[in-house]
């Protein structure tokens, strides 16, 4: 009877076993094949890897060229911006030379005008005006 038994748990395994192979199969072709050349292998990811290393380094010399461009043009700007700073100190001290006390006296003399003797200076403050004009006396 064991015999039996054992002989029947055979036959009852082997479409099992049929039907587990079946289904893996079924798994299997729902991922594509990588053994059919679609595999990507080692010489593709390292001229892979070099296109980008190189790729990198061209875009890096570029930024690098760029940067240096900038740096002479900012160059070039300060040494304006210091001839422009020149020319308006220069600029600055001309016209404070034309326009010192001396100056403006030498040019007042020239169109023939003559220094005052008794110089008189305004007071807008309306008690003074009053005081000086004998209006108002102190006491």
């Amino acid at each position: 009877m064991a015999l039996l038994n054992s002989a029947a748990t055979q036959n009852a395994r082997v479409p099992r076993q049929k039907l587990a192979a079946k289904s893996a199969e079924v798994f299997l072709k729902l991922v594509p094949n990588l053994s059919e050349g679609a595999q990507a292998t080692h010489r593709f990811f390292a001229i892979f890897l070099t296109a980008v290393a190189g790729i990198g380094l061209l875009i890096l010399l570029a930024v690098n060229i760029l940067l240096a461009q900038d740096a002479f043009t900012l160059s070039e700007l300060k040494v304006e911006a210091k001839v422009v700073a020149d020319q308006r100190e220069a600029i600055n001290r001309q016209i404070e030379s034309v326009s010192s006390p001396a100056a403006l006296a030498a040019q007042a003399e020239a169109l023939g005008m003559q220094p005052s003797q008794s110089p008189v200076f305004l007071n807008l403050d309306a008690q003074a005006q009053s005081l000086a004009a004998g209006e108002i006396t102190r006491g």
